[in-house]
């Protein structure tokens, strides 16, 4: 069935591209979720407002994100774990712990997918991690973990 797409879907189309995709699909995802709609006459007519809204909002993401990236950038995370006196964590540091971190220190939710660890992280010390804010834009953020001070 091919339709046209009114917002994005990551890894599938952006808004305004035209695509043939499976017939279940369409019916029971795109359409009643009102992500795409049939390539009529009449839908293909109306195909550049369409492409022409994607673009906007698509300027506006990546605007918005770019502030952020720059808020990001400028401010270092800090993160306390349990670790052992030779200075091994007992476990790692895992991009869910960095993005819950992140989510309460700039109130804003990120998800731990968006998060890139370059290597698993098992001790002490200052690390660079990349976040990803938008499939174009990614930030990177400075990292510090210290140990936990247990009582």
């Amino acid at each position: 069935m091919r339709v046209i797409f009114l917002d994005d879907i990551a890894h599938v189309a952006r808004a305004g591209d035209v695509k043939e995709v499976k017939t279940g699909y369409a019916k029971n995802y795109l359409l009643p979720k009102k992500l795409a709609v049939a390539a009529t006459t009449q839908e293909m007519a109306r195909l550049e407002s369409i492409k022409k809204a994607g673009l906007e909002r698509q300027s506006k993401l990546i605007g918005g994100a770019q502030a952020l990236a720059e808020r990001l950038e400028s401010t270092g995370v800090v993160l306390k774990v349990r670790s052992g006196p030779n200075g091994r964590l007992y476990g790692a540091v895992t991009n869910a712990m960095v993005a819950q971190e992140l989510s309460t220190l700039m109130e804003v939710e990120f998800d731990r997918r968006d998060v890139v660890l370059d290597e698993t992280i098992h001790d002490l010390g200052s690390f660079k991690v990349k976040v990803r804010l938008h499939p174009e834009l990614t930030a990177s953020v400075n990292l510090v973990v210290e140990p936990l001070e247990e009582q």
